[in-house]
Protein backbone atom coordinates (compact mmCIF):
# COMPACT_ATOMS: atom_id res chain seq x y z
CA UNK A 1 0.00 0.00 0.00
CA UNK A 2 1.30 3.45 -0.84
CA UNK A 3 1.73 5.97 1.90
CA UNK A 4 -1.20 8.28 2.56
CA UNK A 5 -0.89 11.81 3.95
CA UNK A 6 -0.02 11.66 7.62
CA UNK A 7 -2.44 11.97 10.53
CA UNK A 8 -1.13 13.43 13.79
CA UNK A 9 -2.61 11.28 16.55
CA UNK A 10 -2.00 13.39 19.65
CA UNK A 11 -1.51 11.75 23.05
CA UNK A 12 -2.79 13.56 26.13
CA UNK A 13 -3.25 12.33 29.67
CA UNK A 14 -4.52 14.71 32.36
CA UNK A 15 -5.96 18.16 31.65
CA UNK A 16 -6.33 20.51 34.61
CA UNK A 17 -4.53 22.93 36.94
CA UNK A 18 -1.11 21.66 38.01
CA UNK A 19 1.92 23.00 39.83
CA UNK A 20 5.03 23.47 37.65
CA UNK A 21 7.01 20.24 37.29
CA UNK A 22 10.22 18.85 35.87
CA UNK A 23 9.32 15.15 35.69
CA UNK A 24 6.44 13.25 34.04
CA UNK A 25 5.56 16.29 31.95
CA UNK A 26 3.87 14.23 29.22
CA UNK A 27 1.25 13.21 31.79
CA UNK A 28 -0.07 16.75 32.25
CA UNK A 29 -1.54 19.58 30.21
CA UNK A 30 -2.58 22.83 31.82
CA UNK A 31 -6.26 23.50 31.08
CA UNK A 32 -5.53 27.01 29.81
CA UNK A 33 -2.85 25.70 27.49
CA UNK A 34 -5.24 23.00 26.30
CA UNK A 35 -7.85 25.65 25.49
CA UNK A 36 -5.22 27.60 23.51
CA UNK A 37 -4.21 24.45 21.62
CA UNK A 38 -7.78 23.60 20.62
CA UNK A 39 -8.34 27.21 19.57
CA UNK A 40 -5.16 26.98 17.50
CA UNK A 41 -6.44 23.87 15.69
CA UNK A 42 -9.75 25.57 15.02
CA UNK A 43 -8.28 28.88 13.88
CA UNK A 44 -5.81 27.30 11.48
CA UNK A 45 -8.36 24.93 9.99
CA UNK A 46 -6.98 21.60 11.16
CA UNK A 47 -9.24 18.62 10.42
CA UNK A 48 -9.89 17.00 13.80
CA UNK A 49 -11.07 13.49 13.00
CA UNK A 50 -12.89 10.87 14.98
CA UNK A 51 -11.03 7.58 15.25
CA UNK A 52 -13.34 5.80 12.81
CA UNK A 53 -12.78 8.55 10.24
CA UNK A 54 -9.03 8.31 10.74
CA UNK A 55 -9.03 4.54 10.27
CA UNK A 56 -10.98 4.93 7.02
CA UNK A 57 -8.38 7.44 5.81
CA UNK A 58 -5.45 5.23 6.79
CA UNK A 59 -6.97 2.22 5.01
CA UNK A 60 -7.51 4.22 1.84
CA UNK A 61 -11.31 4.04 2.03
CA UNK A 62 -11.51 7.83 2.02
CA UNK A 63 -9.03 10.62 1.29
CA UNK A 64 -7.05 12.03 4.18
CA UNK A 65 -7.81 15.74 4.61
CA UNK A 66 -4.92 18.17 4.95
CA UNK A 67 -3.62 18.77 8.46
CA UNK A 68 -5.53 15.84 9.94
CA UNK A 69 -5.46 15.33 13.71
CA UNK A 70 -6.90 12.79 16.17
CA UNK A 71 -7.16 13.64 19.89
CA UNK A 72 -6.56 10.77 22.34
CA UNK A 73 -6.56 10.79 26.16
CA UNK A 74 -5.00 7.93 28.08
CA UNK A 75 -6.29 6.51 31.40
CA UNK A 76 -9.69 8.33 31.44
CA UNK A 77 -8.92 10.70 34.31
CA UNK A 78 -11.89 12.35 35.98
CA UNK A 79 -10.49 15.81 35.21
CA UNK A 80 -11.15 15.23 31.49
CA UNK A 81 -14.86 15.83 32.09
CA UNK A 82 -14.23 19.05 33.98
CA UNK A 83 -11.52 20.65 31.85
CA UNK A 84 -11.18 19.01 28.43
CA UNK A 85 -14.74 18.13 27.48
CA UNK A 86 -16.18 21.68 27.60
CA UNK A 87 -13.37 22.93 25.35
CA UNK A 88 -13.83 20.07 22.89
CA UNK A 89 -17.57 20.70 22.77
CA UNK A 90 -17.05 24.41 22.18
CA UNK A 91 -15.04 23.60 19.05
CA UNK A 92 -17.07 20.57 17.99
CA UNK A 93 -14.02 18.28 18.19
CA UNK A 94 -14.26 14.50 18.61
CA UNK A 95 -11.88 12.65 20.93
CA UNK A 96 -10.99 9.20 22.27
CA UNK A 97 -10.76 8.25 25.95
CA UNK A 98 -8.90 5.05 26.85
CA UNK A 99 -10.28 3.64 30.11
CA UNK A 100 -8.74 1.01 32.41
CA UNK A 101 -11.47 -1.60 32.73
CA UNK A 102 -10.58 -2.85 36.21
CA UNK A 103 -9.96 0.57 37.75
CA UNK A 104 -13.14 2.50 37.08
CA UNK A 105 -13.78 5.07 39.80
CA UNK A 106 -10.50 4.27 41.55
CA UNK A 107 -7.37 6.30 42.18
CA UNK A 108 -4.44 5.97 39.78
CA UNK A 109 -2.37 4.13 42.37
CA UNK A 110 0.73 3.81 40.19
CA UNK A 111 1.33 7.54 40.82
CA UNK A 112 2.20 6.58 44.40
CA UNK A 113 5.54 5.25 43.23
CA UNK A 114 6.69 8.88 42.98
CA UNK A 115 6.62 10.53 46.44
CA UNK A 116 4.81 13.85 46.52
CA UNK A 117 3.08 13.33 43.21
CA UNK A 118 -0.70 13.94 43.51
CA UNK A 119 -2.77 10.82 42.83
CA UNK A 120 -5.66 11.58 40.46
CA UNK A 121 -9.03 9.83 40.25
CA UNK A 122 -10.14 7.79 37.26
CA UNK A 123 -13.63 8.00 35.77
CA UNK A 124 -16.41 5.83 37.12
CA UNK A 125 -18.59 3.76 34.83
CA UNK A 126 -21.37 6.30 35.24
CA UNK A 127 -19.15 9.13 34.13
CA UNK A 128 -17.83 7.12 31.20
CA UNK A 129 -21.42 6.64 30.05
CA UNK A 130 -21.91 10.39 30.29
CA UNK A 131 -18.81 10.93 28.15
CA UNK A 132 -20.14 8.50 25.57
CA UNK A 133 -23.47 10.33 25.49
CA UNK A 134 -21.48 13.52 24.88
CA UNK A 135 -20.01 11.92 21.75
CA UNK A 136 -16.62 10.86 23.12
CA UNK A 137 -15.32 7.50 21.88
CA UNK A 138 -14.29 5.15 24.70
CA UNK A 139 -11.56 2.58 24.14
CA UNK A 140 -9.75 0.05 26.32
CA UNK A 141 -6.50 0.66 28.21
CA UNK A 142 -6.41 -2.97 29.44
CA UNK A 143 -7.85 -4.32 32.68
CA UNK A 144 -5.09 -3.41 35.15
CA UNK A 145 -2.80 -0.97 33.31
CA UNK A 146 0.04 -3.48 32.92
CA UNK A 147 3.04 -3.48 30.63
CA UNK A 148 1.83 -6.05 28.15
CA UNK A 149 5.26 -6.87 26.72
CA UNK A 150 6.40 -7.94 30.19
CA UNK A 151 3.63 -10.40 31.09
CA UNK A 152 2.90 -13.95 29.96
CA UNK A 153 0.44 -14.94 27.27
CA UNK A 154 -2.37 -15.86 29.67
CA UNK A 155 -2.13 -12.47 31.37
CA UNK A 156 -2.15 -10.70 28.01
CA UNK A 157 -5.30 -12.57 27.00
CA UNK A 158 -7.03 -11.67 30.27
CA UNK A 159 -5.99 -8.01 30.18
CA UNK A 160 -7.20 -7.55 26.63
CA UNK A 161 -10.40 -9.57 26.72
CA UNK A 162 -11.71 -8.78 30.18
CA UNK A 163 -11.16 -5.03 29.84
CA UNK A 164 -13.17 -5.05 26.65
CA UNK A 165 -15.92 -7.08 28.32
CA UNK A 166 -16.11 -4.79 31.36
CA UNK A 167 -16.30 -1.64 29.27
CA UNK A 168 -18.89 -3.09 26.93
CA UNK A 169 -21.07 -3.97 29.94
CA UNK A 170 -20.70 -0.41 31.22
CA UNK A 171 -21.40 1.27 27.88
CA UNK A 172 -23.83 -1.18 26.32
CA UNK A 173 -21.98 -1.12 22.99
CA UNK A 174 -18.90 -2.67 21.35
CA UNK A 175 -15.46 -1.44 22.42
CA UNK A 176 -13.09 -1.99 19.51
CA UNK A 177 -10.19 0.37 20.12
CA UNK A 178 -7.19 -0.18 22.37
CA UNK A 179 -4.23 1.73 23.78
CA UNK A 180 -1.17 -0.12 25.12
CA UNK A 181 -0.32 1.10 28.67
CA UNK A 182 3.14 2.65 28.93
CA UNK A 183 3.50 1.99 25.19
CA UNK A 184 4.47 -1.58 26.08
CA UNK A 185 3.62 -4.26 23.53
CA UNK A 186 5.20 -6.94 21.37
CA UNK A 187 4.28 -9.09 18.37
CA UNK A 188 2.31 -11.52 20.54
CA UNK A 189 0.35 -8.62 22.03
CA UNK A 190 -0.65 -7.42 18.57
CA UNK A 191 -1.78 -10.90 17.55
CA UNK A 192 -3.82 -11.33 20.74
CA UNK A 193 -5.35 -7.88 20.40
CA UNK A 194 -6.62 -8.90 16.97
CA UNK A 195 -7.99 -12.16 18.39
CA UNK A 196 -9.73 -10.20 21.17
CA UNK A 197 -11.62 -8.20 18.54
CA UNK A 198 -9.81 -4.86 18.60
CA UNK A 199 -9.75 -2.99 15.31
CA UNK A 200 -7.14 -0.40 16.28
CA UNK A 201 -4.48 0.15 18.90
CA UNK A 202 -2.39 3.22 19.65
CA UNK A 203 1.19 3.17 20.86
CA UNK A 204 3.89 5.54 22.08
CA UNK A 205 5.87 5.07 18.87
CA UNK A 206 6.61 8.51 17.48
CA UNK A 207 5.61 9.86 14.10
CA UNK A 208 2.54 10.65 12.03
CA UNK A 209 0.20 7.75 11.26
CA UNK A 210 0.05 6.81 7.57
CA UNK A 211 -1.27 4.05 5.34
CA UNK A 212 1.96 2.15 6.04
CA UNK A 213 0.96 1.56 9.67
CA UNK A 214 -0.76 -1.58 10.86
CA UNK A 215 -4.05 -0.52 12.55
CA UNK A 216 -2.95 -2.24 15.78
CA UNK A 217 0.38 -0.36 15.82
CA UNK A 218 -0.58 3.28 15.35
CA UNK A 219 2.01 5.95 16.27
CA UNK A 220 1.25 9.11 18.21
CA UNK A 221 2.74 12.44 19.19
CA UNK A 222 2.92 13.13 22.92
CA UNK A 223 1.77 16.56 24.11
CA UNK A 224 3.70 17.71 27.16
CA UNK A 225 3.15 20.20 29.98
CA UNK A 226 5.86 22.46 28.57
CA UNK A 227 4.53 22.68 25.01
CA UNK A 228 3.73 26.28 24.12
CA UNK A 229 1.92 27.03 20.85
CA UNK A 230 5.16 27.18 18.89
CA UNK A 231 6.20 23.78 20.18
CA UNK A 232 2.70 22.45 19.57
CA UNK A 233 2.75 23.67 15.98
CA UNK A 234 6.23 22.21 15.51
CA UNK A 235 5.02 18.76 16.56
CA UNK A 236 2.03 18.98 14.24
CA UNK A 237 3.93 20.30 11.23
CA UNK A 238 7.35 18.69 11.42
CA UNK A 239 7.43 15.69 13.76
CA UNK A 240 6.09 13.37 11.06
CA UNK A 241 9.06 11.20 10.09
CA UNK A 242 9.02 7.79 11.80
CA UNK A 243 11.53 7.20 14.56
CA UNK A 244 13.62 4.00 14.16
CA UNK A 245 11.34 1.84 16.33
CA UNK A 246 8.31 2.83 14.25
CA UNK A 247 10.17 2.19 11.00
CA UNK A 248 11.05 -1.30 12.28
CA UNK A 249 7.42 -2.07 13.06
CA UNK A 250 6.33 -0.84 9.64
CA UNK A 251 8.83 -3.18 8.03
CA UNK A 252 8.01 -6.20 10.17
CA UNK A 253 4.23 -5.82 10.38
CA UNK A 254 2.89 -4.02 7.31
CA UNK A 255 -0.82 -3.23 7.00
CA UNK A 256 -1.22 -5.64 4.07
Amino acid sequence: MSESPGISILMYHQVGAFAPMKAHRANYCDHRQFAHQMGFLDLLGYSVLGLEEALACLSGERPTPPRAVVLTFDDAYDNFADHALPVLQRHGFPAVLYAIGGWLGRSAEWFGKDPGRPIPTLMSGERLRAMRKAGITVGSHTLDHVKLAEVDRATKVRELAESRSVLEDVLGEPVEHLCYPFGSFDRETVELAAEAGYRSATTCLRGAATGLDHPLVLPRKAISYGDNLIGYWWKLAFKNAPKPALAEWRASLPRD
